[in-house]
């Protein structure tokens, strides 16, 4: 649409050009603008919409691609984890019975010494003396009871003359019995000496690694009082630890089920990595320390070889039960939901479910899964992150490799939770 100006009114125009030309009005431009407007917005719509109706939708991704498996079966046998010392199965002091003068000594410092070798030697001199003055009073007593019988057998044959009384006969009877009395006194201290001198050679009461001497020759010693040296007796050898209530509770409740006390365990040191050192439990306090609410246990191995020393610290585990079947699991496909442990599955349509679990020790690696899990499931051990419940994932078969390496063990297992587990194979 068209509008003429007249020149007077507009003043707009150049020289020389007719006042009757036209041009678009303002007005016209504005109706363009919204209409072209209007039309972009119109083909964006139309952009969005098909021909029936219906709203595009955007392509979804492919299914995340994760690897499966069913748990490991295996037999295994779960293990509670204890720390301990070792502590000598004998250990005596060696002080010396009679007092005098040390002599010489038998050994050298730190050896092993055998039962009733000979350790040290105090001065004899003063017990033979004893020992001789002891033996010539058996010699007086058995003088006097000789002449006491002579007597009496006399004054026994004239009393049926009745040249002595019957009280003279028996004065001389009850003499007898004296002087028979004093010939047995006597003896005793010939045996008491005897004792006192062979108590001047100090032996070996156990067999077992000697201390170093705590006397040195020349000294004087004082009977039951200075210390000589010590021996600890290592073969076998004690390794003392300490467990909680619950576990205790535990070892009563597989006694009240019919099974052997005497618990088998397994011992490494601080630089041993593989559990080699067998023994088994012997000894159990009969009461809880209220301090600590611990109850003191004792194990006993064999230590043919002296390695073991007392005051060594050792990793143990005692067996928690007996072979029992286990689910196993690689240890990264268990995640943590919140407060609980949860396993992803894959149904046999590729969809992704959650199950809740109650995991066990682990077993070389791998997993041991209690309760949560049956055989037969699929369970996503790679690609966790990108398995999430109710969503499609392309599952690919894959393998759980069993660990090796691990010693077949023998008992049920009970609650609460062993520390570790390992293959009964």
């Amino acid at each position: 649409m068209y509008q003429s100006f007249p020149k007077d009114e507009l003043g707009l125009l150049p020289p020389g050009q007719d006042p009757a030309v036209t041009r678009p009005s303002r007005l016209s431009r504005r109706a363009k603008s919204g209409i072209a407007a209007v039309s972009l917005a119109v083909i964006a719509f139309a952009g969005l919409k098909g021909f029936g109706g219906t709203e595009a939708k955007a392509d979804a991704p492919p299914p995340a691609n994760v690897t499966i498996a069913q748990p490991l079966q295996r037999d295994i046998v779960e293990w509670d984890d204890y720390v301990g010392r070792f502590e000598a199965s004998q250990s005596v002091e060696i002080r010396p019975r009679v007092s005098g003068q040390l002599q010489s000594i038998h050994f050298k410092d730190g050896d092993v010494v055998q039962k009733g070798q000979l350790l040290f030697t105090i001065d004899q001199r003063p017990y033979l003396a004893t020992l001789a003055e002891a033996r010539a009073r058996v010699a007086s007593a058995q003088t006097a009871l000789a002449l006491a019988n002579s007597e009496y057998a006399r004054a026994a044959r004239l009393v049926s003359d009745e040249a002595v009384s019957q009280e003279e006969v028996d004065s001389l009877a009850a003499a007898v019995r004296a002087a028979s009395a004093g010939v047995a006194a006597a003896q005793a201290v010939v045996r008491q000496r005897a004792l006192d001198l062979e108590f001047t050679n100090v032996r070996a009461p156990v067999t077992g690694r000697i201390s170093d001497r705590r006397v040195d020759i020349g000294n004087l010693v004082a009977a039951n009082e200075s210390m000589l040296t010590t021996v600890l007796a290592l073969d076998p050898i004690y390794f003392t630890f300490e467990g909680s209530e619950a576990l205790y509770l535990k070892a009563q409740r597989a006694r009240q089920q019919g099974e052997d006390a005497a618990q088998q365990v397994e011992i490494k040191l601080q630089d041993e990595s593989g559990y080699d050192r067998t023994g088994r439990v012997d000894f159990t306090d009969n009461a809880i320390d209220p301090r600590s609410g611990t109850m003191r246990s004792r194990a006993v191995l064999s230590n043919a070889d002296y390695f073991l020393a007392p005051g060594m610290f050792g990793n143990m585990r005692l067996t928690a039960g007996g072979t029992h079947k286990a689910l196993l699991i690689p240890d990264a496909a268990v995640r943590t939901d919140q407060a609980r442990k949860v396993v992803f599955v894959v149904a046999k349509d590729g969809t992704v479910a959650v199950r809740p679990v109650e995991p066990g020790p682990l077993v070389g690696g791998l997993r041991s899964i209690r309760s949560g899990l049956n055989a037969d499931d699929r369970v996503v051990i790679q690609g966790v992150q990108f398995a999430a419940p109710g969503s499609k994932v392309n599952p690919r078969p894959g393998k759980i490799d069993p660990p090796a390496g691990f010693k077949p063990a023998a008992r049920p297992v009970q609650s609460p939770a062993a520390s570790q587990a390992t293959l009964a194979q």
